[in-house]
């Protein structure tokens, strides 16, 4: 069981579209039961809400379902239960490694960090910018080559 954990900010924008889209895409490659997928943020503000309207209007446009979403803080438990944690950007990494350090086991890195392309290597966070198209270009193909990388390494 390979899983994956998505983290931003405050676990109601980037990283709740990452966790709906990334378990919308293993659900159409047949891989349920074989990878699981959880988001968090690093900050507290939103513990317990569901993600932002915006994640959620955008997401219902492309059919990706964010049902029973709710916000979370990332702790240092998390760093022994996933195989992967995957930032929204640079900070987000930062503020990761100041938690806990990570295992040989464990890979942190930035979503960016899997699509092979020149450009942005962070997902600007739509709270601030107001850009949820945007965002969710930059994780619809930051979570399609994570899973293609997943499927390859973990021969799945």
């Amino acid at each position: 069981m390979i899983k994956v954990l998505f983290v931003c900010l405050g676990n109601i924008c980037r990283s709740p579209m990452a966790e709906a889209m990334f378990r919308d895409l293993v659900k159409r490659e047949g891989l349920e039961g074989r990878v699981v997928v959880d988001s968090a943020g690093t900050g507290d503000w939103h513990v317990g809400k569901p993600p932002h309207e915006g994640t959620r209007k955008i997401l219902e446009q492309y059919g990706v379902n964010s049902e029973g979403l709710k916000a979370r803080q990332v702790s240092t438990a998390d760093f022994n239960e996933f195989h992967y944690i995957i930032g929204m950007d640079a900070t987000n990494i930062e503020n990761l490694k100041k938690l806990a350090t990570p295992s040989d086991q464990l890979v942190v890195k930035r979503l960016m960090d899997f699509v092979d392309q020149e450009g942005k290597k962070d997902v600007p966070d739509p709270y601030f910018t107001g850009n949820f198209n945007e965002t969710y270009d930059l994780v619809t193909a930051g979570c399609q080559a994570l899973l293609n990388h997943i499927k390859v390494i973990h021969n799945l």
